[in-house]
């Protein structure tokens, strides 16, 4: 509860008309004193009492490109039965307030208002919750209360169609590219029955040309070909424009257009972020369950001021070996860190760099790596559309 200045003074002068009254025997004075100090609890009470309003919220979309059109819908009823809410409400949707109009909104009735949901840049846009300030009719005191959950709207990056997707050096031992999903099992080699092996894995037309029983030896081909490796270090980018980092939003399209490139080629692709410890494999479908999506993944990303991430994924991604196609995209403060991704090289036969917004083209690494110089994403795909060796 916050007391206005009217407030503040009405109940000054109720304090000094008390005083002086009884201190000089003046009654009128005295009355004057009472009936300010019983206006100010007045309001008190007024500004206390409570509506029960219920607030409801609709993104259209929820998630966006960003650039996108996106819009709120805001409903607030009246579930109260005994008198008009008169209030003052505002909602907020990123750093900006909307008004909501809500003065004498009566018992079971609504209001709704609808406003566009800014877009203009990647990120996670918080709407909500609806701020409802209740004031007395001579506006002395003010109490606000928030209403409702706060919704978010996810703003992607933009995406960049990319006409070639890398399937790298992984092949099915049968002869096909891997694109299956959900997992697949191939026929690797055979081996003697041992006890415990289940005989729908018996090959039968070799047991009965060798005279013993012969399994076989499946493996799972269908593990992560694309690893895209998106450093988002502060040292990375280190021009702000606006206190925004352009080469990191390029970065983050670049990760978006070719994720999107992948699902749509049915290829598996791994989105891992440098300095973050979440990793989600996705498959075509390009959300794991009970995860964020890339896509939302994206829009959610910040830069960190771990400046030994791209060290550490390095490592992980040597030791793991997660793919065979490495795409690592940067600013032009990673070019330093390039020796490092370099040496992935005899875990990852395909490696390819993509630095955004550097000044002067990138000088040649390691043998073997591809090596993209954009200003944005734009110019990412059509110079990636352009490479003609993976």
């Amino acid at each position: 509860m916050g007391i206005t200045a009217r407030g503040v003074g009405l109940l000054v002068a109720a304090v000094v008309l008390l005083g002086v009254g009884f201190r000089f025997a003046y009654p009128e004075l005295t009355l004057l004193g009472a009936a300010a100090g019983a206006a100010v609890g007045y309001a008190a009470l007024v500004a206390a009492w409570r509506p029960r309003l219920t607030v409801t919220r609709r993104a259209d979309p929820d998630r966006v490109a960003r650039g996108e059109p996106a819009s709120m819908t805001v409903t607030v009823r009246n579930t109260g039965r005994l008198r008009s809410a008169n209030l003052l409400a505002e909602d907020r949707c990123g750093e900006r307030a909307v008004p909501v109009p809500v003065l004498r909104l009566r018992p079971g009735r609504d209001t709704e208002v609808r406003y566009d949901v800014p877009t203009d840049r990647r990120g996670v846009v918080p709407v909500g919750p609806l701020r409802v300030t209740r004031r007395d009719p001579l506006g002395l005191v003010a109490l606000a209360r928030p209403y409702g959950a706060a919704v978010p709207v996810w703003v992607h990056p933009r995406i960049h169609p990319l006409t070639a997707v890398p399937r790298g050096a992984g092949r099915s031992l049968d002869g096909r590219v891997d694109g299956v999903p959900h997992g697949s099992i191939t026929f690797d080699s055979l081996r003697e029955y041992v006890v415990g092996d289940e005989l729908r894995r018996v090959h039968w037309r070799t047991s009965a040309r060798v005279g013993e029983l012969m399994v076989r030896e499946n493996v799972d081909t269908s593990l992560p070909r694309l690893v895209v490796l998106l450093d988002n270090r502060a040292a990375a980018h280190p021009q702000r424009v606006g206190g925004v980092a352009e080469s990191f939003e390029s970065a983050c399209e670049a990760a978006a257009s070719v994720v999107t490139a992948a699902h749509r080629a049915d290829l598996p692709v791994l989105l891992l972020l440098a300095a973050a410890e979440l990793a989600e494999a996705t498959g075509p479908d390009g959300e794991a369950d009970g995860a964020l999506g890339p896509l939302d993944r994206l829009a959610a990303a910040d830069l960190s001021d771990d400046g030994d991430a791209v060290r550490v994924a390095t490592t992980r991604l040597r030791q793991d070996r997660l793919g065979d196609t490495l795409i690592f995209l940067t600013g032009p403060g990673g070019r330093d860190e390039l020796g490092h991704v370099g040496a992935l090289r005899g875990a990852y036969p395909s490696v390819v760099v993509a630095v955004f917004g550097a000044a002067e083209p990138t000088p040649p690494g390691a043998a073997g790596l591809v090596v993209v110089d954009a200003a944005d994403g734009a110019q990412f795909a059509a110079e990636w559309d352009g490479v003609r060796r993976w």
